[in-house]
């Protein structure tokens, strides 16, 4: 039986990336996916992914930090799929311009916590009376190894955004889990991802990054995929209000080896 058999769930950040090889993924379980995204030409790929793959998906496309667009997200999944029962809040980004306390630009900061903070709390907002609807299920917040550590390299919006994830996951997970829903962070480490790799472009931050990984290497798509899909499933179902960290061994490293 696959892990997802049932069940129906909204992957956001899903046109590229990280959302997209879960997408096609948890369709391959058994998913029937919405995947939702800034980009409708991503978007739609990623669905025709999914499809090809034997899955079901639709999409929606939405900007994560406008409250308006987000609820007629969860609109549009449960008038074309009738239920909710997982919400993957994956969407962010991470400007170029986004670096130490005293530099970052305002504008900078605010977009990065509207989309990395606000936006996953938009999703839960409206998510949550959904998967209530259907019987409870299971939240995937990503948030990141830099919310448990200071980052090598300074990108004080992000580590902020990311931060506030992990502690708004524990207070959602504390607040539903008695109503059958489950919250959870993902925590990864450098994942090889296109907005990685344009921020790894400078040869200097790369170095920087890398020799900071344990293991010598990003992780993969497929990797965090499948830690997703663990938390998302009921493989996980005495788990809530914790988070699972994917960092080739980042956050347990004191010296790093040569």
């Amino acid at each position: 039986m696959a892990r997802l058999d049932g069940k129906v769930a909204i992957i956001t950040g899903g046109g590229n990336g990280m959302g997209r090889v879960a997408s096609t993924l948890f369709g391959a379980e058994g998913a029937r996916v919405m995947v939702a995204d800034f980009s409708g030409a991503g978007g739609r790929e990623t669905v025709e992914m999914v499809e090809a793959a034997g899955g079901e998906a639709a999409f929606v496309q939405v900007d994560v930090a406008d409250d308006g667009q987000v609820a007629a997200m969860v609109r549009a999944t449960m008038e074309r799929f009738g239920a909710l029962h997982v919400l993957y809040n994956n969407a962010g980004i991470f400007p170029a311009d986004d670096g130490g306390v005293t530099e970052t630009p305002e504008a900078t900061w605010e977009r990065v916590m509207d989309v990395n903070l606000k936006g996953v709390w938009l999703g839960c907002k409206h998510g949550i009376p959904a998967m209530l609807d259907s019987g409870g299920g299971s939240i995937v917040n990503v948030a990141s190894f830099v919310a448990l550590m200071g980052a090598a390299t300074a990108q004080i919006a992000y580590t902020a955004s990311k931060g506030g994830v992990l502690s708004m996951t524990r207070e959602i997970a504390v607040e539903y889990a008695r109503r059958n829903i489950r919250a959870n962070s993902l925590c990864p480490g450098p994942i090889a991802t296109p907005m990685l790799e344009e921020l790894m472009s400078d040869p200097v931050r790369k170095q920087r990054r890398l020799v900071h990984i344990p293991m010598g290497r990003l992780g993969q798509a497929e990797e965090l995929a499948k830690a997703a899909l663990f938390l998302a499933s009921d493989d996980s179902s005495f788990m809530t209000g914790t988070q699972l960290v994917v960092d080739g061994g980042i956050t347990a490293a004191y010296v790093t080896p040569e």
